[in-house]
């Protein structure tokens, strides 16, 4: 059945919050415990959705979930720096950075290949948890914008992903079949909620994600596992 759509997560799997994290931290925090803070308040982001998911809770502004992990995560890893953290607007940058990332080199060639495929040609779409203020920052500040025909936050669509709410509500938007879509993400837990509602799956490797992943198991999982995406347009045009 041809690939009528392509849904892709984007935050970790089309962009590097890492790198903007990072640069955004305090100049005096040791640049040896960087990376870790970044990994660590990722982290945390997604147990707080998992939670909240759990309780049956609506979304939340993901600057507030942002805001109330990273003082918590201060705190309780790295107290000795907690002063450093403690002006209202080096918190204000810091979570201003998560709005203003890079995309990963691969992502800009691969959506325009996408993009210039014969027909059928599928649509693009952004599908990710987050707020649609923040996917449009982010869009802008990547230049990969141009690409999407929409972007589906958890915000607009009223649930975390992996509930399968998120993916049926985006598909019934769309107007397209499970079958005839292809999830790209660089999150196991976002492609097994999509498997499980009918959808393709494309698993793209990113070192700054899934930290807590056995990857031997999610290639296993997935109808494709890639290390980035520069074959991702002949994958797609595989499934056609």
């Amino acid at each position: 059945m041809p690939v009528k759509a392509v849904f892709f997560d984007f935050m970790g799997t089309c962009l590097d919050w890492h790198g903007s994290i990072s640069q955004a931290l305090p100049t005096t925090f040791p640049r040896t415990s960087a990376s870790s803070l970044a990994l660590q308040w990722r982290r945390a982001y997604f147990l707080s959705n998992q939670a909240r998911l759990a309780a049956g809770s609506a979304p939340e502004d993901i600057d507030l979930t942002l805001a109330r992990t990273l003082a918590a995560l201060v705190e309780r890893e790295f107290p000795a720096h907690a002063a450093l953290f403690a002006d209202p607007a080096v918190r204000a940058r810091l979570i201003r950075s998560w709005h203003t990332q890079r995309a990963w080199p691969d992502v800009a060639a691969a959506l325009a290949r996408l993009a210039a495929q014969d027909e059928p040609r599928p649509e693009l779409f952004v599908h990710g948890n987050g707020t649609t203020r923040l996917q449009l920052d982010l869009v802008r500040a990547s230049g990969l914008g141009a690409h999407f025909a929409m972007l589906f936050s958890s915000e607009l669509l009223g649930v975390y992903k992996p509930d399968r709410r998120a993916y049926d509500k985006a598909l019934e938007l769309v107007r397209v079949r499970p079958e005839e879509v292809v999830m790209v993400a660089a999150h196991a837990f976002d492609l097994r909620g999509a498997k499980a509602v009918g959808m393709k799956t494309v698993y793209i490797r990113r070192w700054t994600d899934d930290i807590d992943e056995d990857m031997e198991n999610v290639s296993s999982e997935v109808d494709v596992f890639l290390e980035n995406m520069d074959t991702l347009p002949e994958i797609i045009a595989k499934f056609q």
